[in-house]
């Protein structure tokens, strides 16, 4: 499923009239009729039930009018408020307006502290709530009358219908400003927003829920939009069945620079993810005096003793001249996790990325190493893969996270085309930028991944498909295997689990998505 952007879906709904004979009006009518049955699902029957509609002047509100009609014939009992200027309703809007008070249904003004009054007792005795105050073209900041009905609708702790997005989020970004709308389901309309996915709109969002609302397919799959979802039908095209000729060769070779004194944790879990998403061979490069501690936690693995010049630290000439030419007998080569941020370590770390012939994967303290220096990453022989998260993201680009938050997309996006490289960026919801300006949202994952060393585990996971996927998209299949793996152990360990529990979990979130279910 594709992911808009503001512009874009506005240019969907402009085609839709344009080349398809379909009026806004009559849009906004199936998103009302739409509307209204995800309410009824919500609250399991509306008959009865009071039900506060809060409703703007843009189309937003003409959605939630509309909504209203279908609510009322079925018996729901609505006290509908309007947060906008009456002498601001566009056309359509104000249709759906008409139609709903020649029905004897009351719109109530919000313009004074009378209002909000009567506002708050509604939300007292109300069953549920539709949001359909803001929609997808709001930035900034809210109006103080719009800023109290969200304030409002929040501290009434009902059930919150919002349509498209939640009041107060912003749909390109999911950044919030001073509030908005916590909605239990959000319906978007025609496409999902990145709001619904990044920043605190995720957590807005709540559960989300997807109808095109009579918009024809093929303006909502024009290739024109560039952002998609990472579903299971998309991630099981991406791994072909393994034919019985197959052999561990032919799977992929996988070398992987890491570890150091203290952080042997880090080189195992990535190594041990290679292995576990079904690469044929994993060998582990560490510093010398860590080889024994990781030959001992990996028995499935090879070791490699790498020359080094302070105890437990990788780097220095020697190191270099053996690292070479030993990457030329491996497909990938997966360079960071638990390095270190030593000098000599940095250093090792800028001319492997200069002088390695292989693609490249590289994550934390390979990204560190070249925060000073990114364009280094246009050396790279083969496109290379990073996979930082929003802090060695934004210090990669000398930006602060606050300012990437603003426009994780866009920046990923520039950045990915800038440096010729893939961006995995972690973060509530996984990304993953291509140079040629496609954008992929992962739809798996939660909250309990927040473990030290899940990232070791995801950058291992796409290193190990990097032979197996097809059609160079490693990164794309990991994400949703990783995430798909996470969803697995959260069922089971909850806010406990831990990074080995995701690793665990990596077979069986293949199998699934093998057998198609």
């Amino acid at each position: 499923m594709k992911v808009s952007l503001v512009k874009e879906m506005r240019a969907v709904d402009r085609r839709a009239g344009e080349e398809y004979g379909l009026p806004e009006v009559v849009l906004m009518e199936n998103a009302g009729r739409q509307t209204a049955a995800e309410m009824i699902s919500l609250l399991g029957s509306v008959r009865g039930k009071t039900i506060c509609v809060l409703a703007g002047s843009g189309n937003n509100g003409g959605d939630a009018f509309a909504a209203a009609r279908y609510l009322a014939n079925e018996g729901a009992d609505l006290k509908v408020f309007l947060t906008g200027n009456p002498d601001h309703l566009k056309a359509s809007p104000s249709i759906m307006k008409q139609a709903l008070t020649a029905m004897g249904i009351a719109v109530h003004d919000l313009t004074g502290d009378r209002d909000m009054d009567r506002l708050r007792l509604a939300l007292r005795f109300a069953d549920g709530v539709l949001d359909g105050i803001l929609g997808t073209g709001f930035r900034g900041t809210l109006r103080p009358v719009v800023r109290q009905a969200v304030e409002l609708v929040n501290a009434a702790h009902c059930p919150v219908l919002a349509i498209d997005i939640p009041s107060g989020v912003e749909a390109d970004t999911g950044e919030v400003g001073d509030a908005a709308v916590q909605a239990t389901r959000t319906l978007a309309l025609g496409l999902p927003k990145p709001g619904h996915l990044l920043g605190l709109g995720a957590t807005c969002t709540g559960k989300l829920c997807v109808d095109s609302i009579g918009i024809p397919h093929e303006l909502l799959e024009d290739e024109a939009m560039q952002q998609a979802c990472i579903d299971g039908r998309m991630a099981a095209a991406l791994l072909p069945a393994r034919p019985r000729t197959a052999h561990k060769g032919t799977c992929g070779r996988i070398l992987v620079v890491a570890g150091s004194r203290g952080m042997t944790g880090a080189a195992a879990l990535c190594t041990s993810a290679c292995l576990r998403v079904g690469c044929g061979i994993a060998t582990l490069a560490v510093p010398d005096s860590q080889q024994p501690i990781l030959a001992a936690k990996l028995t499935e693995a090879m070791t490699v003793p790498v020359p080094e010049e302070q105890a437990g630290v990788l780097g220095g000439d020697e190191a270099l001249k053996l690292l070479v030419p030993l990457t030329e007998g491996y497909d990938t080569v997966l360079i960071g996790p638990g390095l270190g941020r030593a000098k000599v370590t940095g250093e090792l770390v800028r001319a492997l990325v200069r002088e390695t012939d292989r693609p490249l994967v590289l994550d934390a303290d390979a990204i560190y190493a070249l925060r000073d220096n990114p364009e280094i990453l246009r050396e790279a022989k083969h496109v290379p893969i990073l996979t930082p998260h929003l802090g060695e993201m934004a210090g990669l680009l000398g930006l602060s996270v606050e300012d990437l938050r603003e426009d994780i997309v866009g920046i990923a996006r520039d950045a990915a085309a800038e440096y010729h490289a893939v961006f995995v960026l972690k973060s509530e919801c996984t990304l993953v930028a291509f140079p040629d300006g496609r954008v992929f949202f992962t739809t798996k994952g939660n909250a309990g991944m927040a473990t030290a060393g899940a990232g070791d585990v995801l950058a291992g996971t796409i290193a190990g498909l990097m032979e197996q996927a097809a059609d160079g998209m490693a990164p794309v299949l990991g994400v949703y295997l990783h995430g798909l793996a996470g969803d697995l152990a959260y069922g089971e360990r909850a806010e406990g689990l831990i990074a080995g529990d995701i690793l665990a979990k990596l077979p069986e979130a293949r199998r699934l998505l093998q057998a198609g279910e």
